[in-house]
This record gives structure tokens, sequence and C-alpha cells, in this order.
């Protein structure tokens, strides 16, 4: 017996399938005779001829199962095709058999059997025991194959529970196995497996395995990358958390925004901060509100000039051109209402021509540029490494799925990319030092609240007004600002009405401005308000 370890084995079915289910209704004293010829072809089928000898008043029956139980939940299929029959014989095919039946005297079976050759963990290896339900005078069986070094690997036939070595099988030097055994009794079990080397025939075999793992199974490196996952989203969360509870205002400080300066007392803002900066750090976004705090901080400091036409309408009259003072965003502001040569411009003739959305871009990068806000709109490392994660786990996927397994895997890749893609909406956008600016700019709005005007010298109390009112205007707080200077008596500095708005130039206080201010304001946010005209 010869037996190659770790080569190919194969199992030749249609061999065991002669000794398998053969049933005798009668047989004469010399019994049944078969002789088969059984050649094993390099594209893994296996053809058959078999002669059948039925004596007279006997007849013979075979059945080759083509679905196979092989154990709970495992199939196996097989196939016969180019199917001949001479002789007192005839075959059939249905209800997942093949049956062969043969009448006395001498009947001839051709035909071809498909998905012998299977595969197991570094070799191709068949297992077959059929058990005879009749007596077999004799069988005479020759194997062959492509390649002459067929190994026996095992052989055994007798009762069940007491069988014994095929002490009648052998492989000729010439790679040929032969089988030769007589007086087969009923009950019988025959087991036999046969070998060749790695490579021989294809492999083809039609194995159904319902309890066998699919790609996307469920199995331990699925479990530890699902896992690896889980903490991932753990920390991130946790980091989120973190970072959202460091943007929870804190303490009640007050900033007093007035200097005072021997005989004068001035507005100023921390660190310069501008209205409709301090605005987006305030609420963490840009809205009309903010851009509206710049108009006004572009008016307070004579850029243009604004005069009431009624209580609905304002004409904007340019002042003084762009200078590098300005940052991008209040270049952004001052083109978008006088564009071009443009010098006077009504707010009626502005509506639905404003383009609001690339003001509040310019606010944003002046923000991302002074180190205090980051655009978590724009494609960032978390952006590029999602993108990454979910066309590695993508390729991982379909990788995994077509060849070991596991696919499952490349899925907890991608889904940790969506993570990292949606990561940023749920990150603050104010920076370390943002949060410390809007701290300060929060203490400012304290201090301004607790203003009174008697506290500023009258011949300021103008000025102080109007350059605090943008940053009133970017937190909401425009009323509760003009009311505290209601009774200021513009004309007090020998020139009639607020420096910088006109059509109240006969006031002698802010009680009318103050009923229409509001108006203006509410007129200039629909500027900036995406679809409002």
């Amino acid at each position: 017996m010869q037996i190659f370890r770790g080569g190919a084995v194969l199992a030749l079915l249609a061999l065991v399938g002669l000794l398998a289910p053969a049933a005798l209704a009668q047989t004469e004293s010399e019994g049944v005779r078969i002789v088969a010829d059984v050649s094993l072809g390099s594209d893994g089928l296996l053809r058959v001829t078999e002669t059948v000898v039925v004596p007279e008043g006997g007849e013979f029956r075979q059945v080759l199962p083509l679905r196979v139980q092989i154990s709970a939940g495992v199939e196996r299929n097989f196939q016969v095709t180019d199917v001949e029959s001479t002789g007192a014989g005839e075959t059939t095919i249905g209800d997942d058999r093949f049956t062969i039946e043969a009448r006395p005297g001498e009947s001839t079976f051709k035909y071809t059997v498909h998905n012998t050759v299977s595969e197991t963990t570094g070799a191709q290896v068949f297992h077959w025991t059929g058990v005879l339900n009749t007596d077999v005078a004799s069988i005479e069986a020759t194997v062959s194959s492509p390649d002459f070094r067929m190994g026996i690997t095992e052989c055994s036939i007798g009762p069940p529970g007491k069988p014994e070595d095929c002490a009648d099988i052998r492989v000729e030097p010439d790679g040929f196995a032969h089988l030769e055994k007589t007086d087969l009794r009923k009950g019988d079990v025959i087991d036999v497996t046969l070998q060749v080397p790695p490579g021989t025939v294809a492999a083809n075999a039609d194995i159904e395995d319902a309890n066998a793992t699919g790609p996307f199974s469920i199995t331990g490196p699925v479990l530890a990358a699902f896992l690896a996952l889980l903490i991932g989203l753990a920390a991130a969360a946790g980091y989120v958390m973190w970072a959202r509870r460091q943007e929870t205002p804190r303490g009640t400080e007050v900033i007093d925004p007035l200097v005072r300066e021997r005989d004068r007392t001035l507005f100023t803002s921390p660190d310069g901060v501008l209205p409709g900066t301090a605005g987006l750090l305030i609420d963490g976004h840009v809205d009309p509100r903010d851009l509206a705090a710049t108009v006004v901080d572009l008016t307070v400091r004579r850029y243009i000039w604004v005069s009431a036409i009624d209580d609905s309408d304002w004409r904007i009259s340019r002042l003084h051109p762009v200078d590098d003072q300005l940052t991008r965003h209040e270049h952004a502001v001052y083109s978008a209402l006088l564009p071009g040569d443009t010098d006077s411009v009504l707010i009626s003739e502005l509506r639905g021509r404003v383009d609001a959305a690339a003001v509040r871009k310019a606010l944003v990068a002046d923000a991302v540029e002074q180190g205090v806000f980051v655009d978590r709109t724009r494609r960032g490392p978390e952006f590029w490494l999602g993108a990454a994660l979910i066309v590695v786990g993508a390729i991982a996927t379909v990788g995994l799925a077509l060849g070991p397994g596991h696919a499952l895997v490349g899925v907890a890749i991608a889904l940790g990319g969506v993570a990292a893609l949606l990561l940023p909406r749920y990150l603050p956008s104010r920076t370390t030092a943002g949060r410390e600016l809007t701290e300060r700019a929060r203490a400012m709005q304290r201090g301004l609240d607790a203003i009174a005007r008697e506290q500023i010298p009258p011949a300021d109390q103008e000025l102080v007004f109007s350059r605090a009112l943008p940053f009133a205007v970017a937190s909401r707080r425009t009323d509760h600002w003009i009311r505290a200077f209601r009774d200021l008596n513009p004309g007090s500095d020998g020139q009639p009405g607020l420096y910088w708005f006109g059509g109240f130039d006969r006031d002698r206080n802010l009680y009318q401005f103050a009923s229409h201010f509001p108006y203006f304001i509410t007129a200039v946010e629909g500027l900036f308000t995406p679809g409002k005209h």
C-alpha cells in the first residue's frame, strides 16, 4: 500500500457505487458477476465502463445516490452524464439517484460521474462507505488515474463492527489499482479511499455545508475587529463629551470694556475682537445677526453712512474706501453692500442680490486664520482618515469574502471610517484660544450690561454708545444697550444727531431711534439670510 502524506486524495465514487446498493431478487449458485473499468481523467471526471453478468432467473439493480447526506446539515452532490447501455439492461436518472437494472444475460454500461474529487486541508480526499443488500458472487475492478503514483489510503470490507482489510486490492507498478473480491454477503460494509499526488486532477466536489461559516459569518477575527471598533467609538465618544464640556460657559467674570485715559473714556473689546467674530464665537456659527453687527461696526467706524428713508427702507452710502484696516469678512460685507463703483444704494435694492454664503465663509476664514475657530465643514484630517478607512474596508470586505472569509472585518473597518467622517460634526468648532476669547467676550458683555450712561463723561457718551453697539447687536442685547443710553442727547457735541446714522438730527434723545433701529437690524439681517428677499 502506497500513501503520499499531504498529497491529494481522490474518491472513486463509482467504484464504491458498484459495491453499494446492488440488489438481487433471485440469484443462482454462481451469482452475479461484475467487472468494472474506472478511469479518473485529469479533468476530474470519473469515466466508468461496467459489465454485469446476471444468471438465468436472476436480476440486478444498482443505485448510485446523487445526493449524499454526509452529516447533519452537510450534503454532497454528484452528477452522471454520457450514459450508454447495451445488452439486457437499462439506466434511469431521477429522484437524486442513478439506477442501473440488468436482466439475465450480459449488459454493459458506460457513464461519467462528476464532482467525485474533493479537497480538505492540504489534500483532496473522498471517503465512501457502502452497504451491500444482496449476495454478490464476484467483483473485479481496475482503477487508473493520470499519475502512476496512485496509492490506497484505506480499504476495508466485512460485517458492521468487524471489517477486515481488503486483502485483494493492490496497486501495480504501472499505477493501476486492482480489486478482486468473491463471496460478498448481504450486509457487508465496504470502505474505499484512493489517492494521487497533489495537482494530479482538478478538484470538483460539490458540497453544501449549512453549518459552514460563510464569508459574512461571525468569527473570532470578526469579533476582535468589532471589539476594536467599539473601543474606538467609546474613546471617540468620550473625547467628544470631554470637548463639549469644555465649551460650557464658566464663571461670572466681568470685564469692564471702558478704558479711562486722563479725562477720556473709550470702549475697547478683548484682544481687539471684532463684533462679527465675537458673535461667531459666542454661539459657534455664523448667523445673519453677526453680519448685521459687522454692518453697524463699519458704520460707526465711518466707512459707510446710513440714513433712514422711512420705517422700511434705508440708504447706505460710501464714506471711505476699503483699506488694509479691514479684515477679509469686513471687506466682503462692504463689497456686498456697495459692489464695484456703487456709491449709494437702498437696502430695498439689495434684497436678493447679496451673496450671503461668500460673506459667511469670509467670516469663518478670518476666525480660522486667527486660530480661534475650526471650520468643521472643511476636509480636515478626520475626513481623509475616514475616507481612507472606508476605501480600505470596502476592499478588505470584497477580498476577504472572495478569499479566506471573515469579510465582516472589512465592514468593521469601513464603519470606523464612517465614524471618523461623522466625528467633526459633534466636535466644538472653537479652539482653546477661541474658548478663552469667547469667555472674555461674554465677560465683556456682562460688563456692558453693568454700565450706566452717567458713568461716562458726556463728551464721550455718544462714541462709547456707538462703538459698543455692534457688540450689543451680535449678542442680542441691542434693546438693553439702547435703553441704557436713551436719554443721551446726540447733539450735545455740537453736531446734530448721531454721527453715523441720519434721520434723527432734531432729536434730543434716542427714544425714536430706539424704536426705529430694530427695524433696520431686521432689514440688514434679511440681506444675509439665504432665500429671504
